[in-house]
């Protein structure tokens, strides 16, 4: 039998596992319908819904910690895979954020809504604090960055949506391949 991979190894080391999610005080207030084995299982379907869930709540959200917490309730009704929302929803960390915000808020700015780009540079550069913030975003500035936020989650989730269906598909039929002439996929040693 073939040893598992070091990135496998690593993951299984570091991941907790079903029961131990279970078992978090965090998701006993949904009862018996996280606990549900669809929810767990990637399956053809599960695995795209999960990667568009995750996607969404992931861009959408940008909490950190409520966003796995977002992620696994909108994948009860979605029926999505729990594991790979919550995997995508890093997406969104400190490294992609100034991004999503700035993309978000130009598309905002494009729909109509006034938020001015200078004073968030400013704010930026000038490391200010989360009063200011938040009074710039109470002025016309939330409505452009949630209305921007909320297209790019949804572009994301669509095409995450998409590409996972082919990769999935791709990695079926690889898989049906080497089943079919496992001759041509041995290693020799």
């Amino acid at each position: 039998m073939q040893q598992p991979s070091f990135f496998r190894r690593l993951a299984d080391k570091a991941t907790p596992s079903r029961e131990e999610v279970l078992a978090s005080r965090w998701l006993k207030p949904f009862g018996k319908r996280v606990r549900q084995s669809d929810l767990w299982r990637f399956t053809r379907r599960s695995v795209p819904r999960g990667v568009a869930a995750g996607l969404f709540v992931g861009i959408f959200l940008m909490v950190p910690g409520l966003q796995i917490v977002g992620a696994a309730a909108l994948c009860i009704p979605l029926r999505g895979n729990i594991p790979i929302a919550a995997a995508m929803t890093f997406l969104s960390n400190p490294a992609t954020t100034p991004f999503f915000l700035i993309a978000a808020i130009a598309l905002g700015n494009k729909l109509g809504f006034h938020a001015d780009l200078a004073a968030f540079d400013q704010l930026y550069a000038s490391g200010a604090g989360a009063g200011r913030w938040i009074q710039w975003l109470l002025s016309d500035a939330a409505p452009a960055m949630v209305s921007g936020l909320f297209l790019i989650a949804l572009a994301c989730a669509f095409v995450g949506y998409a590409v996972s269906i082919v990769v999935w598909r791709w990695w079926i039929g690889a898989k049906w391949r080497r089943r079919a002439r496992p001759e041509l996929f041995r290693r020799n040693p």
